[in-house]
């Protein structure tokens, strides 16, 4: 089959609003439900109070009831007595003990808390104040009237609303019925989650995402079996989803590949209304019609599947249901870094967010649409328009919450050196502190300096190693942020090494061996710490940088370096002893190296700061970090050096 190419990309506005026009309300049906199980469902019509609330005259207080014109001319100097009642029609003077609730007899009008009543016998009490006709007392519909409207059509039930449900009289409410939207997940390669990953098998997740996004907007989903990249079958799938559900979305073969059938099948079987969207990710996307019914097509990324989800998928829903789902906030945060972004698409980057100071920033994380793990840690998504060509460092740019702001308020920004013991500080931070979180992002031991001066991070991990005096930390500091207050304090002293696959099956003994033929190395990126110790370590043997086979493939992280030797793309890489057992790697020791955190003084001295300091010096972290191997953590908290 030949190749496609994209119909015109529509704009991202435009194609949600011509999506939307094909989806009807009025085709979904209603149900009549217990209250007691409406939580978060949409009412299908008005709802009247059938009873009013309260239905009678009931007391506000724990007190006595009263005649209010039996309590004129009691003062707090001339008390007025008062006599039990003991009749349906009592004479003047009478009072009747209540509780709160308590419906009040006939011939009282008014209440008076029991504090303020003196008790003289078993049948006598004495008032030192007058009171008001109705004085702490609910009178009949004083919350509702019966008849009187207590919830309008398409209204979203929350708890209260429930409670005024049942004291209106009301025991079930009708609602509208939670839209069916089906789930086609398409592709040869797919596998379910749990069996074998063999090598081209893909593990069908997105379906068990979309899923979770629809009960979460208010619909009910319907997964379908994998259907296979045969235009028949998918056809066929498809025509059985729009029969049986409301709206119908298909996961992958929605790009301009071979077998990306789908834009093919909504033509064959419907309507299509647009394939290719300007927005990234997400481009490929199809929208279509089949049976009347409206379609989908999701691209099978799972970062662009999750954008299209969002900005189509939920406003269809909310459509039908007549009611828009609570949105997160949109703040303003600066943007440490310039973003590039192709002109002509509106992009969502996925962010950290943290406070620093005065400033809330917001940090890129990895921008693949394959990379689903970075919606796991992003904090926000920063949208960047269609006509703006990327963001500058220190510019501000809106940013779409993903977790309340209490969470974004509550995070510890670590930008520079990748270290495995960043992840368990931030574990045992959590044991005690669970409502703080440790955001980091790897951009080396220098990238983490100058992210300090530039006040965009609260702390960095360093392990740069001065070749003029062997010294750790301290002179680069001097050096090149001479002028910012930090405070540096020991982590761990840590195993470098050289890593290779199990077995060592390039008889790799020592960094000499790396220039030679056939070895395959990968590099750390310049300005990390591990670069400079490697060039430290060439340059003291005498090895020529340019006679290594891959010293300029660069990965930021030990592990990424690890996985490049795991999954046979290089045969060698220096990293931490604790990469090659997360591994299985073996490990070839070359240095031991001094890995520190340096806190900006001002975070130093802060309450989260103190925390953190406070985890360093426990045993507990000690202990842990220790486990992952190569790492000696005698020392771990102390503090090295202020400036």
């Amino acid at each position: 089959m030949a190749r496609k190419r994209y119909l015109k990309k529509t704009p991202l506005t435009e194609a949600r609003a011509l999506f939307l026009s094909t989806v009807d309300p009025a085709r979904l049906a209603s149900e009549e439900i217990a209250v007691e199980g409406a939580e978060d469902r949409i009412t299908a019509e008005p709802v009247f109070a059938k009873i009013s609330s309260p239905h009678y005259h009931a007391s506000a207080m724990d007190g006595i009831c009263v005649r209010a014109e039996d309590t004129f001319g009691a003062t707090e100097f001339v008390g007025k007595k008062l006599t039990l009642a003991d009749s349906v029609s009592p004479r003047s003077g009478a009072f009747e003990y209540l509780d709160t609730g308590n419906s009040l007899p006939p011939w009282a009008n008014a209440v008076i808390m029991i504090e303020k009543v003196h008790q003289i016998d078993d049948r006598t009490v004495e008032i030192f104040e007058s009171v008001a006709p109705w004085n702490h007392v609910r009178l009949v519909g004083e919350d509702v009237v019966a008849t009187e409207l207590l919830l309008p059509r398409s209204h979203r039930l929350r708890p209260y609303d429930l409670g005024a449900l049942l004291a209106a009289g009301h025991t079930t409410v009708r609602v509208k019925a939670r839209p069916i939207v089906g789930i086609i997940p398409t592709g040869d390669e797919l596998i379910q989650p749990g069996e074998e990953a063999k090598p081209g098998a893909v593990i069908e997740f997105n379906s068990t995402v979309l899923a979770a996004f629809v009960r979460e907007w208010g619909g009910t989903p319907v997964k379908y079996p994998r259907a296979k990249d045969d235009l028949t079958l998918l056809i066929g799938a498809v025509r059985q989803a729009a029969d049986q559900c409301d709206l119908v979305t298909v996961i992958a073969g929605s790009s301009a590949g071979e077998h990306d059938l789908t834009a093919d099948v909504v033509t064959e079987a419907g309507k299509l209304l647009a394939h290719g969207i300007d927005v990234m990710p997400g481009k490929p996307a199809v929208l279509g019609q089949v049976a009347g019914k409206p379609l989908i097509g999701v691209p099978g990324y799972p970062v662009s599947a999750i954008v299209i989800a969002r900005e189509i998928l939920r406003p269809a829903i909310e459509k039908f249901l007549g009611s828009a789902v609570p949105a997160y906030p949109t703040v303003r945060a600066i943007v440490p870094k310039k973003i590039a972004s192709h002109l002509g698409l509106e992009e969502f980057i996925r962010v950290t967010l943290g406070r620093v100071g005065e400033k809330l920033v917001a940090v890129p994380l990895a921008r693949g649409a394959g990379v689903i793990t970075t919606m796991v840690h992003a904090d926000g998504l920063l949208r960047v328009p269609s006509l703006v060509e990327g963001l500058n460092a220190g510019e501000q740019a809106d940013v779409e919450l993903l977790r309340p702001i209490e969470d974004i308020e509550n995070t510890i920004l670590c930008t520079g050196s990748h270290d495995l013991a960043i992840g368990v500080l931030e574990d045992q931070l959590k044991l005690r502190h669970p409502e703080l979180k440790i955001a980091a992002t790897n951009v080396g031991s220098l990238g983490g300096l100058l992210a300090l001066q530039r006040g965009e991070t609260h702390l960095a991990g360093t392990h740069l190693l001065d070749p003029e005096t062997g010294v750790y930390n301290i002179p680069d500091i001097k050096r090149t942020i001479p002028k910012v207050p930090v405070v540096l304090v020991h982590l761990a002293q840590r195993e470098q090494g050289i890593l290779v696959a199990p077995g060592n099956p390039k008889a790799i003994g020592s960094l000499k061996d790396l220039a030679r033929k056939g070895v395959r190395f990968v590099n750390r990126q310049p300005g990390s710490g591990t670069r400079v110790l490697l060039d430290y370590e060439l340059k003291r043997l005498g090895i020529e940088s340019g006679s290594i086979n891959g010293y300029q493939r660069e990965e930021f992280t030990h592990m990424a370096v690890g996985v490049a030797i795991a999954s046979g793309l290089a045969d060698a890489g220096l990293g931490v002893r604790a990469a090659a057992n997360a591994l299985a790697l073996d490990f070839i020791p070359i240095a031991a190296e001094q890995y520190d955190l340096l806190f900006h003084r001002s975070f130093f001295e802060s309450a989260s700061g103190n925390r953190l300091v406070e985890i360093l010096t426990s045993a507990g972290l000690k202990s842990a970090v220790a486990s992952l191997g190569g790492y000696d953590t005698e020392r771990c908290g102390e503090i090295l050096y202020r400036q």
